[in-house]
């Protein structure tokens, strides 16, 4: 405390709000059962030089995961407050964050909802943990992961020609990461005619997969 000022202090002194208490034990252990990367009151600064201070960061891999717990007294009462709230979550998915807000009543009344709809939000990131380390665990690289999140968005389907114009590659690039997710057993090339020339391939893994983050 004696290095720290200003809000910093202030979130030091406060301690772990009744929100977030709740939150940690009813919904983050029983879902994760450990605190690999999880981080209280995480200070985002923006281009400006003013800081944010998140309710939680959790920070797996390249992802950059923000919980932030919602009091309507102190929320929704104050039309300035909620404009702000507003903005934050505006700046931080600007920051490439993932914000999921979450009710601080829903929290206490009924916290097995809010366990069963993260659970089945962070399960690919859970599994791609490993728990004792905390450290994220690929099997695919980063060209890879991507081209299998570009077909996804796309009904499944990535046409190399679209894909390598979207990532500003070579169009030989593409379809050299294409046929190694072939042999990896993630994609599937589909072909036409006598020709057997490939017109597109096709992702065949699971939409939540642990492989894509």
């Amino acid at each position: 405390m004696k290095r720290r000022k200003g809000e910093r202090l202030d979130a030091l002194k406060r301690g772990h709000g009744f929100g977030n208490k709740i939150f940690v034990e009813q919904v983050w252990w029983p879902l994760a059962g450990h605190f690999h990367g999880l981080h209280p009151e995480y200070e985002v600064k923006d281009g400006r030089g003013k800081s944010y201070f998140v309710d939680f960061m959790w920070l797996t891999g390249d992802a950059r995961i923000v919980f932030e717990i919602m009091d309507y007294g102190s929320h929704g009462t104050d039309r300035t407050k909620y404009r702000l709230d507003l903005n934050r979550e505006l700046f931080l998915q600007s920051q490439d964050c993932r914000v999921y807000s979450i009710a601080l009543d829903e929290l206490k009344e009924n916290p097995s909802f809010i366990l069963s709809m993260l659970r089945h939000i962070l399960t690919p990131y859970l599994a791609a943990m490993n728990g004792s380390t905390g450290t994220v665990e690929r099997q695919y690289d980063r060209m890879e992961r991507e081209l299998m999140r570009i077909a996804i968005r796309h009904n499944r389907l990535i046409r190399p020609k679209e894909a390598a114009r979207q990532l500003e590659l070579h169009n030989m690039t593409v379809i050299k990461y294409c046929r190694r997710l072939v042999e990896k057993g993630k994609f599937r090339a589909v072909t036409r005619g006598e020709s057997q020339r490939v017109m597109y391939y096709e992702y065949i893994g699971t939409m939540q997969s642990p492989d894509l983050i």
